[in-house]
């Protein structure tokens, strides 16, 4: 009802009060959240990844030939063949050598990128993208171009030409392993592909580095440069460069589209992972000697990259202060 003021008019009546709105929860619990955002992945993981390991596993204690169904148990005979295999052995050799030279030249080059990108004042997104954009290109794209048009051998190949204008006759670059050239393929275009994503790294942890740091060192009197660089920079980057070898090791590891089509029609230079290739999906196809080659480089990978964390201090807290 209404009231009626001193001077006899009616007072509003007071709005009505809005009543207060529940407010809206995720249905479920965090629990099945969780599981409803994760299980695609875990579901490919799964499917992709861990049935397909295990049934290595399985398949590489059995005589499998032309097919992938296991028919004799033979024990630990795919292991014997593999392990006294010169192609196989070989192979290994072959990617001690492409590790050596690939792992520290791609650490060095990143991280150089990674410094001279950081120290720019104007334009940085610009380069950094342009450094970053090889690494969408696909790496058999890549190995034809570097087969085909950079150095295929001839003389309208563009190392040939750029070589002919000093005078150096035609150097054929994957015809022979004597004198090795195709390292210097092989080797140039895994760095062109794969330098920007680990330079996107160290960029990353050298824009967490605190400005402190350098200013301390400024008054303690250290030159910038070579000093600043070993005694904070290189130091603080610890952890990302240990990150960025291990990865760089399993990836050598794991060459394959490079060498495979560069080098598709010769015997020599073939890392593991083409001897394995040519094992299970050649001429003989035999899987379980196959599947046997896959289990004995999975254990490889794992006890390199466990023995290296454990000598560079990977996953190690900070050592109190």
């Amino acid at each position: 009802m209404p009231t009626t003021t001193t001077r006899g008019l009616p007072s509003p009546a007071p709005a009505p009060t809005a009543e207060a709105r529940p407010r809206r929860r995720l249905r479920g619990s965090r629990t099945a959240n969780f599981w409803l955002f994760t299980s695609p992945f875990l579901l490919g993981l799964i499917v992709f990844v861990y049935i397909p390991i295990g049934w290595s596993v399985y398949l590489s204690f059995f005589e499998a030939r032309f097919t992938v169904t296991p028919s004799d148990f033979i024990g630990l005979d795919n292991y014997r063949q593999i392990l006294t295999d010169t192609n196989f052995t070989g192979s290994l050799v072959t990617f001690t050598i492409f590790a050596a030279f690939i792992v520290p030249t791609t650490w060095a080059l990143s991280l150089g990128l990674a410094l001279l990108v950081n120290r720019l004042r104007f334009m940085r997104a610009f380069y950094r993208s342009v450094f970053f954009l090889p690494t969408a290109c696909s790496y058999v794209a890549a190995s034809l171009i570097w087969k085909m048009s950079l150095f295929n051998g001839v003389r309208f190949g563009l190392a040939n030409t750029v070589l002919g204008l000093f005078g150096v006759e035609n150097t054929a670059w994957l015809a022979n392993p004597d004198p090795p050239w195709y390292w210097l393929v092989v080797i140039t275009a895994r760095l062109w592909l794969q330098s920007g994503f680990y330079m996107i790294l160290f960029l990353a942890a050298l824009q967490n580095i605190p400005q402190e740091l350098y200013e301390a060192a400024a008054i303690d009197g250290a030159k910038r440069g070579w000093q600043t660089f070993r005694y904070i920079t290189l130091p603080q980057l610890r952890a990302t460069s240990t990150a960025v070898v291990l990865l760089l090791l399993v990836a050598a590891y794991q060459a394959f589209d490079e060498f495979f089509n560069l080098l598709s029609k010769t015997t020599w230079g073939r890392p593991p992972l083409v001897e394995l290739y040519y094992t299970a999906l050649g001429q003989d196809q035999n899987y379980g000697k196959g599947s046997a080659g896959a289990v004995v480089l999975t254990v490889l990978i794992c006890v390199v990259t466990l023995f290296q964390g454990k000598i560079m201090g990977f996953g190690r807290g900070e050592e109190p202060k």
